[in-house]
C-alpha cells in the first residue's frame, strides 16, 4: 500500500512540474522545467550522499574504530539480505540517524555520537534496522527526486515571480493567462511541499514496519523512539531543513506550525503501529 501510495504521489509531483511550466511560460516552460529537473536529479542521483554527509562531517568508521557498532549493521545487513553499507559517526549531541546512498550498493547508515550514549543495544538494533529498511527499499533515491521535484517547482515559481517584476507577462498562446501564473506561483510550492511531506511519512512508515522485522522485535524500535522523540526537544541540532526529512526522527524543533509540516508522521502514531505489530506477534 505505501509502494502504491508513493507512486500516486511522485506522479503527481511530476505532472505539476510539467503543468506548472506550461502555465507559466508555455512550451518554453515546459522544456525550462525539464531541464532543470534533469540537472537536478543528475546532482542529486550521483552526489547527494556525499553532499549530506560532508554537510555533518560525519566520519567513516572501520570495525577496528567501533567495533560493536560495525558488527550490528553488519548483521543486520546480512538478515536483511543487503550488502555491508559504509558506517559514519556524526559528532552531535542530539540522538540521531539517518540513512544515505542511491542503492544498496552505495548504502551508509549514519549516526550521531549522542545516540550511542541514551540507547540500550536492543534500541540502537532498532534504528539500525530502521535505516536499513530505507536502502533495502531504496527510499533514500525516492525522497532525493521528490525533494528535487518539489525543488525545482519552487525554483520555477521564482523564476516567474521575477520575470514579472523586472519584465512582465504577456497573454499569448504561448504562456497562457497572467492570472493562472500568478496563482500557480502562489499555490503551486506549497502543493509541492504538501506531495514530499505525504511521501516522506508514508516511507518512514514503511521503514518502521520493515525494521521492526529486520530486527525481530517492534519494541526495540518502539523504545527507541520514544528516546529519540524526547532527546530531540531538548538537545537542539543545527540541521539543514532541505535534510531533515533524512533522520529517523525530525532534528529540528518548532511549535505547532513545525508539526503541521513536518516531513515526519507524528510520533504517537508510529508508536502505536509499532505496538499493534507486537500485538499481532
Amino acid at each position: 500500500m505505501n509502494g502504491l501510495k508513493t507512486t500516486v504521489l511522485m506522479v503527481t509531483l511530476t505532472l505539476m512540474l510539467i503543468a506548472i511550466g506550461g502555465i507559466l511560460g508555455g512550451k518554453t516552460g515546459m522544456t525550462l522545467a525539464f531541464i532543470i529537473a534533469f540537472g537536478m536529479n543528475f546532482i542529486s542521483y550521483w552526489f547527494s550522499d556525499k553532499i549530506v554527509l560532508k554537510m555533518y562531517k560525519a566520519q567513516p568508521v572501520s570495525q577496528s574504530d567501533a567495533p560493536e557498532l560495525y558488527a550490528m549493521v553488519r548483521r543486520l545487513a546480512q538478515k536483511a539480505g543487503l550488502p555491508m553499507p559504509k558506517v559514519y559517526i556524526i559528532k552531535k549531541a542530539q540522538p540521531n540517524a539517518f540513512a544515505t546512498g542511491r542503492n544498496p550498493a552505495n548504502g551508509a547508515v549514519a549516526v550521531t555520537s549522542g545516540i550511542m550514549q541514551i540507547l540500550t543495544r536492543e534500541e540502537l538494533e532498532g534504528v539500525i534496522a530502521h535505516e536499513l529498511a530505507h536502502i533495502k527499499h531504496r527510499d533514500i533515491l525516492v525522497g532525493t527526486i521528490a525533494a528535487t521535484l518539489a525543488g525545482a517547482i519552487s525554483y520555477l515559481a521564482q523564476m516567474a515571480q521575477w520575470a514579472m517584476i523586472f519584465g512582465g507577462r504577456q497573454d499569448d498562446d504561448d504562456g497562457g493567462s497572467p492570472i493562472a501564473a500568478i496563482v500557480m506561483m502562489i499555490v503551486g510550492p506549497i502543493a509541492a511541499m504538501l506531495v514530499q511531506m505525504a511521501i516522506s511519512r508514508s516511507r518512514e512508515y514503511g521503514a518502521d514496519a520493515a525494521g521492526a522485522r529486520i530486527s525481530g522485535n517492534p519494541a526495540y524500535l518502539s523504545s527507541a523512539l520514544k528516546k529519540l522523540h524526547m532527546a530531540s526537544q531538548k538537545i537542539p541540532m543545527d540541521a539543514n531543513p532541505a535534510t531533515s526529512h533524512m533522520f529517523i526522527v525530525n532534528p529540528l524543533k518548532g511549535g505547532w506550525l513545525l508539526k503541521l509540516f513536518s516531513t515526519h508522521p507524528p510520533m504517537e502514531e508510529r508508536i502505536a503501529r509499532l505496538n499493534s505489530m507486537r500485538l499481532m506477534a
